[in-house]
């Protein structure tokens, strides 16, 4: 202690050293007394939200040690990816990491035997989710769990007299006291997509920026791609086009893409009597769009260049319509899977992986059109809306914007579609999930 305290008393005789003390000392205390400064809960506000910020890359503000499990999720691929969306910040309200669910490969929500169970990690990389979202949600395996017998059940409710509240009450009660110390939850109870929803559309914004194509399906999502610019080069027929199509037997295009409309055109069987039921009963004219009224309104596109390849996404199966090539005018060169050559690619996979093809064509056309009670066309409308604010667009609706989207089902100038950019300021996904005709544009 003497041999400290002269130390001490000769290194302060500079200010520098005096200063240093200090810090130290200020370092030291609120260590003790504040340890959440130390970055065991990293707290940011941004725009009046609370968000748990990851320091030093590692997810303090999620517990590794605490699980929920929640039930199969079914329906189409969109209903699937909301649902799993939900799971995850349903999870992130308990401080707890969601064990890797179960999707359904099929379509047949009905029929439980035939839901074809499928892992996440079939359709979506595992280790890029935990690194996109880290910090801010988590996903878990089965193997992480140390005790699987002592699982607390928690009852998800149902029908009219569950209400928005009293699903919010039942979270916060099992984030806290004896409840909270159980290893593992699991809701039981109906799909997760039907749950209450407590949290806004930049939330599920982000989870779905974390969701990455397998390399195997991304691959299969370039051929298509590829495939589709390729026609485009031929239809220009210009030096450049030449030039592409000479290259585009390559692993991946390295030529400067050709512009291409995807149009997700909702004329399946299932839908016309789904949209026919949805306007009786919103009293509205403005869901249901035949073949007829969807070519008019792709063709009065305001500033669309042509000639151009028109990329349509049906539901071959569900198609009761074999003339959707029919009708476009001079400069609209329509294609589906079997014109285009690409059926093969999709006959491989199930249902499931399919969809997540064509979504994937649809996000990267330059141009999208869908409809705005879709729930495929919602979310790919809410993707290319976020893609604009991450290139810190000013003017998300004015002209000449990147990744435009428009919906076909609500007239807009000269007869053509109305454009469609997400309001990420809501405070539910309600709209996106079941369908609206107020689009910010």
């Amino acid at each position: 202690m003497e041999v400290l305290s002269k130390f001490l008393t000769g290194t302060m005789n500079s200010v520098t050293s005096k200063c240093m003390f200090f810090l130290v000392t200020v370092l030291i205390l609120r260590a003790l007394l504040f340890p959440s400064f130390l970055g065991f809960d990293g707290i940011e506000w941004s725009n009046l939200v609370y968000i748990r910020t990851p320091l030093l890359n590692f997810d303090f503000g999620i517990r590794q040690d605490k699980f929920l499990v929640v039930p199969q999720i079914v329906w189409g691929l969109n209903n699937q990816k909301i649902a799993f969306a939900r799971a995850s910040l349903t999870a992130r309200m308990l401080n707890r990491t969601l064990l890797m669910p179960s999707l359904s490969a099929s379509l047949f929500y009905k029929e439980i035997d035939l839901l074809q169970p499928i892992s996440f990690d079939k359709i979506f990389q595992f280790d890029k989710f935990n690194a996109l979202c880290n910090g801010f949600v988590r996903l878990g395996r089965y193997s992480d769990v140390s005790n699987r017998t002592e699982v607390l059940e928690m009852e998800k409710g149902s029908g009219r007299r569950w209400t928005v509240e009293r699903d919010l009450s039942q979270l916060k009660e099992h984030g806290k006291g004896s409840l909270d110390d159980h290893e593992v939850i699991r809701i039981v109870g109906k799909n997760p997509f039907l749950w209450h929803d407590h949290w806004p559309v930049k939330d599920y914004a982000r989870i779905f920026e974390c969701l990455d194509l397998t390399e195997e399906i991304a691959k299969e999502v370039d051929r298509v791609v590829s495939r589709i610019r390729a026609v485009g080069g031929k239809i220009t027929r210009n030096t450049e086009a030449a030039e592409m199509q000479n290259s585009i037997t390559s692993d991946g295009p390295s030529f400067k893409p050709l512009p291409y409309v995807a149009v997700h055109m909702r004329i399946e069987i299932d839908w016309m009597i789904h949209c026919k039921n949805l306007e009786r009963r919103l009293n509205t004219n403005q869901i249901c769009s035949g073949k007829k009224e969807i070519v008019e309104r792709v063709r009065n596109i305001g500033g669309l260049k042509t000639p151009v390849v028109v990329y349509l996404a049906v539901a071959d199966k569900l198609l009761n319509n074999s003339s959707i090539l029919e009708g476009w005018e001079e400069g609209f060169l329509p294609f589906e899977k079997k014109k285009l050559g690409v059926d093969g690619i999709y006959k491989k996979y199930p249902y499931l992986i399919q969809s997540a093809i064509d979504y994937e064509v649809c996000l990267r056309a330059d141009t999208f059109v869908g409809n705005s009670f879709s729930t495929f066309s919602s979310l790919i409308a809410l993707e290319r809306t976020q893609k604009m604010i991450r290139m810190n667009a000013t003017n998300l609706c004015g002209e000449n914007v990147r990744w435009p989207s428009y919906a076909y089902n609500i007239p807009g100038t000269s007869n053509g579609p109305m454009r469609w950019v997400t309001n990420m300021s809501e405070s539910s996904l309600q709209a996106i999930s079941y369908g609206t005709n107020h689009i910010s544009c």
